[in-house]
């Protein structure tokens, strides 16, 4: 017996061994981005030493799970430490400006540490507020002494020099004892919106322009969806943005509200179709290393605020259903979820009148722990808003600040935005008031979510890669086709539309003034193009028919409080102007949507004048409107929300129903309405 088992062993080693190889070979060796750690090759695979002990760690071993990985470098930090990672605040670069002004002393990549002292609170001497000066922080204070890793950024430059900053950033990172990479952040920049502001979307970037929201909603064309947001997570990614503070998963419901630009419309079943091609595009089946992970907002849905009002502000903290349509708003966040959403962002806003707490969502245990989580089962991170804590504390203002931390971590918010340092964090858990438990289940998540982007393997963009390949033209011809087919058609008498050969046409752009700006933008197109076959002139008395684009603003932050209308004249269009040339020549008015605006002062049906034809856009260019207005494209776009016929029927409005559901009378344009030649 003892001679067969001899016999055999060596035959069984052998086995092993071959076996043990083809496990090995069956891993694909990342490409390890790194400056300062070191390499060590181990069976052939190399893996960096992020915490410089000469051995490779289980958080260092890209073969485990981004769970197992989690578990060993959460074991190794320290509280300061995981304080820090549950913080995320914007952090700057230098910039373009600013380099210029240094003389050469500085490149616009440079990692700003506080060359430049500045109050960069827009809003700290308006009044009513809540908040004040921000403090300036280096990005060395940030990583080193307040151990952040998490960050925003809202600066807009171009992709090289993002892509240059992130390295620097990422290198900074690298050098620290655990080397535990940084996430940059970034709210939309591929989206052509005349409603930006600082702190919700950016305009007019290096990135490829795509319609708004509520425009690629408008295409009905939920392919074309996904591939605005790959295409986007394709340039992202290039310049070294790995997440997305978006999108609104929140519905159009009340009209007045001035971030219904950045929502998809009213709908929320479509609006869960669109979401889910959302998430699919920039994240992909399932986190990886070529994906953007995604913050949905805002949950439970911040559309329904009191009298349109936004919570940024005391005067519209309260939101309202009373329509009794709290859960219909949870169907885009259902739909998140489903396909793997990495975050989730609940509003500031504090619900009146329901079954949860009236404090705001951050704090709100009912609606983060027993709904998001329990109900709905979602398992990623929960992003607070920008501020809660610190400025917009609706519902908990007599708490302490140690009382408010205590109560948001354990209602479920797993990371704190707008806050650089930990401390006040640190005190809650060092006096006893919040157990360690809360800590590290946050920190789990947030570093489960890094490991499965492939951070901790390669955190680092090719600057030449990010400045040739975003704004590519493929990624613009796809634009192109989008920014054409969001175009509404709404009404078109006696066939004025497309327009003929040779007709003379004034074409003028009446914008109103965004954030900022002082003073309405007038633009009349004179210059004559052979694609369109069409004469512009200068004045309306010379001109067969005029073309008037009005593009309305309602900026967030120009709120004071005040009732909210959605006039035309409220939201600083000349409309005695607009009448004045409707009168004397056949005119067709387009309107940029970014709130259903009510444009009854110029389209009124006893008193229309000469408006032969409406068209809505939803952030689109010049070229696009007039390929479709000479019918070079057939229009093909369906309204994403309804417009109420009056200021009267917004005032009736119930804040959280939508408007096909407010009932006859209501409407001038319909939900979905939409001609085509």
């Amino acid at each position: 017996m003892l001679d067969k088992v001899t016999m055999i062993l060596p035959v069984i080693l052998l086995v092993a061994a071959i076996y043990s190889c083809g496990e090995q070979n069956s891993y694909e060796q990342p490409e390890l981005g790194y400056r300062s750690a070191e390499l060590m090759e181990i069976d052939g695979l190399q893996f960096k030493d992020l915490n410089k002990n000469g051995q490779l760690d289980r958080y260092e071993d890209w073969r485990i799970t981004p769970e197992e990985r989690s578990e060993d470098l959460l074991s190794q930090m320290s509280l300061e430490q995981k304080a820090g990672f549950m913080m995320i605040n914007s952090l700057s670069m230098l910039g373009s400006r600013k380099a210029e002004a240094s003389g050469g002393q500085f490149v616009a990549s440079d990692l700003e540490e506080g060359q430049v002292k500045e109050d960069r609170s827009e809003q700290a001497n308006r009044p009513n507020f809540i908040g004040g000066m921000n403090t300036v922080t280096s990005s060395s204070q940030m990583v080193k002494e307040f151990n952040n890793r998490h960050f925003i950024l809202r600066s807009n430059e171009s992709a090289r020099i993002i892509s240059e900053w992130n390295n620097k950033l990422q290198e900074l990172c690298e050098s620290e004892p655990l080397g535990i990479p940084a996430i940059i952040t970034s709210n939309p920049r591929n989206h052509i919106t005349s409603n930006a502001s600082v702190g919700t979307a950016l305009d007019a970037t290096i990135f490829t322009a795509w319609p708004g929201e509520l425009g690629l909603s408008a295409t009905r064309d939920l392919s074309l969806i996904r591939d605005f947001a790959d295409f986007s997570r394709q340039e992202w990614h290039a310049a070294g943005i790995r997440k997305g503070y978006m999108y609104m998963a929140d519905l159009a419901t009340e009209p007045r509200w001035s971030r219904v630009n950045g929502t998809f419309g009213e709908d929320p079943e479509w609006v869960a179709e669109i979401i889910k091609e959302i998430v699919l595009g920039f994240q992909g089946e399932k986190l990886g290393p070529t994906s953007i992970a995604l913050t949905m907002k805002h949950f439970p849905g911040g559309g329904s605020g009191k009298g349109g009002q936004d919570s940024h502000f005391d005067w519209g903290k309260e939101q309202v259903f009373p329509g009794g349509r709290f859960y219909e708003n949870l169907l885009p966040f259902r739909a998140a979820i489903d396909v793997g959403a990495s975050a989730i962002m609940p509003y500031y806003s504090m619900p009146v009148g329901t079954e949860f707490e009236e404090v705001g969502y951050a704090y709100n245990k009912g609606a983060l722990t027993d709904l998001l989580r329990g109900d709905l089962g979602f398992k990623g991170i929960i992003n607070t808003d920008t501020g809660p804590l610190t400025r917009m504390v609706w519902g908990v203002e007599d708490l302490s600040l140690s009382e408010r931390y205590k109560k948001a971590v354990e209602a479920g918010s797993n990371i704190i935005s707008g806050v650089s340092n930990p401390a006040d964090l640190i005190e809650v858990v060092n006096n006893g008031m919040l157990a360690m438990d809360h800590i590290d289940n946050s920190v789990m998540l947030l570093l489960k979510e890094k490991f499965a982007l492939g951070l901790f393997e390669n955190p680092y963009s090719d600057p030449d890669v990010s400045e040739k390949l975003v704004g590519g033209e493929d990624f613009r011809e796809k634009a192109a086709l989008a920014l054409r087919k969001s175009i509404v058609l709404l009404r078109n008498e006696n066939s004025a539309l497309p327009l003929k050969p040779s007709t003379k046409v004034y074409f003028e752009t009446l914008k109103a003034p965004g954030r900022g700006e002082q003073a309405s933008q007038r633009k009349v197109l004179t210059e004559n193009d052979a694609n369109y076959n069409l004469v512009f002139v200068d004045s309306p008395s010379d001109a067969d028919i005029a073309i008037q684009w009005v593009i309305p603003s309602s900026s967030l932050f120009n709120s004071e409080g005040a009732p909210i209308s959605i006039s035309l004249s409220k939201s600083s269009i000349n409309v005695d102007q607009i009448n004045e040339i409707a009168a004397s020549v056949p005119t067709i008015l387009v309107v940029d949507y970014t709130n259903p605006w009510v444009i009854d002062e110029v389209f009124n049906d006893a008193e229309k004048g000469n408006i032969k034809g409406v068209l809505a856009t939803f952030g689109t260019t010049p070229e696009a409107l007039l390929d479709v207005l000479t019918g070079k494209f057939n229009p093909q776009g369906k309204m994403p929300f309804s417009t109420p016929v009056s200021d009267q029927a917004v005032e009736n409005n119930l804040e959280d129903v939508p408007g096909y559901l407010e009932g006859d009378g209501y409407a001038l344009f319909n939900y979905r309405e939409g001609l085509s030649y």
